[in-house]
């Protein structure tokens, strides 16, 4: 079933010449809105003085580092090959990669910084949680990876994110709130001291 899904979605890139400039640059790249995304909820947050959704991106972006670390694991030893060296035929659209295919490193971190922004930000989460999901579909469409490699990937990120926010978000509120009240609290808010204002 997953080659046949692979086999359906790769190869609707034959009758989409269109769109083969977009998909394979969001293949390629779109990894860099996340990194906006995760800058925007700082700054915002930092801009408010909001301690939790600055504690939130700041926590989905180690957890998207975190389960890229998990995946590497998993993926050393595993080692699936890509789609494109196991069947002949594949309409691949980027450069072929050396490493392996199970799960998917996009994938995964998108996974994470999108559910970790659901539990910050709803707006901002929704939007990565919609954006990953076209990351994921784009990763098979360019003929990267099979479906699997892209769901687990989702799933492994998705995963790490919300067991954080539960274990690990605890910890960095309090650490915030604690740089909140020294000399470098800009780091967390812009907003004035009520000592600050008298």
């Amino acid at each position: 079933m997953d080659t046949n899904l692979f086999w359906w979605i790769n190869r609707f890139a034959t009758r989409t010449g269109w769109a083969h400039g977009f998909f394979t640059a969001y293949a390629n790249y779109g990894i860099v809105l996340f990194a906006a995304l995760l800058i925007a909820t700082y700054l915002g947050a930092r801009h408010h003085g909001d301690l939790r959704a600055l504690v939130g991106s700041v926590w989905a972006a180690a957890a998207a580092l975190i389960a890229l670390g998990i995946g590497q694991l998993i993926g050393g030893t595993i080692d699936r090959v890509r789609p494109y060296e196991a069947v002949s035929g594949v309409h691949l659209l980027i450069a072929r990669a050396s490493d392996f295919s199970f799960p998917s490193d996009h994938a995964t971190a998108v996974g994470a910084v999108a559910v970790g922004l659901l539990f910050t930000d709803k707006r901002w989460g929704t939007i990565g949680a919609v954006l990953a999901v076209a990351m994921a579909l784009t990763r098979v469409y360019v003929g990267a990876h099979y479906p699997s490699d892209v769901l687990v990937g989702l799933a492994l990120g998705a995963f790490v994110a919300a067991g954080g926010v539960y274990v690990v978000v605890p910890q960095l509120t309090r650490a915030a709130a604690w740089i909140n009240r020294t000399a470098v609290r800009a780091l967390v808010s812009c907003e004035p001291r009520a000592t600050d204002e008298i």
